[in-house]
């Protein structure tokens, strides 16, 4: 941890652990007789997707993108960027976009309708952290672990400048 970052813990590693569980439960009943194809948004989202997945009792594809609107900073840059692309075709598949935080809405509502035109058999949108107080863009979730407030979060995948990935928990840092 770097030292001039006080980081305090908003969601506990056990929060987290039972939360992910239930979202487990209930997206598997949601599938239940169908196969599942998850699109995981790297890089915070990798953590969520991993754990998500080993919870969910119906056959898992996984692939990954890599989309960002974020600088360096901790304001949004408002351009949507693609850096990494599907490797699979999704058309007839059943899709969730696996998502880290949801603030804005500026990322998730340029992904989803571009991943609509490949013309899935359904696309839902999971995320571990919604900021719904931040959105400037309407985006339909369909599975929430945890609202959070307007704080810059870190922690179980999302960074500041790269950093924190790796907590256990989600924090907020403080200064």
């Amino acid at each position: 941890m770097d030292t001039k970052d006080k980081i305090s813990v908003l969601i506990s590693e056990e929060e987290l652990d039972k939360r992910i569980r239930e979202l487990g439960e209930e997206i598997s009943r949601e599938y239940e007789g169908k196969e599942l194809h998850l699109i995981s948004i790297l890089k915070g989202g990798v953590f969520f997707t991993c754990e998500l997945a080993k919870r969910i009792n119906v056959p898992v594809s996984i692939d990954f993108m890599s989309v960002s609107s974020y600088g360096s900073g901790k304001i949004t840059s408002g351009v949507v960027k693609i850096i990494k692309d599907l490797d699979e075709d999704i058309e007839g598949k059943d899709v969730m976009v696996v998502e880290d935080i949801i603030d804005t809405g500026t990322t998730l509502s340029y992904l989803m309708e571009m991943l609509r035109q490949r013309k899935p058999a359904s696309l839902s949108l999971c995320t571990m952290l919604d900021k719904p107080e931040r959105r400037l863009h309407e985006v339909k979730v369909d599975h929430v672990a945890f609202t959070v407030p307007d704080k810059f979060i870190v922690g179980y995948g999302l960074d500041y400048d790269q950093k924190y990935r790796n907590l256990p928990y989600i924090g907020v840092i403080e200064n």
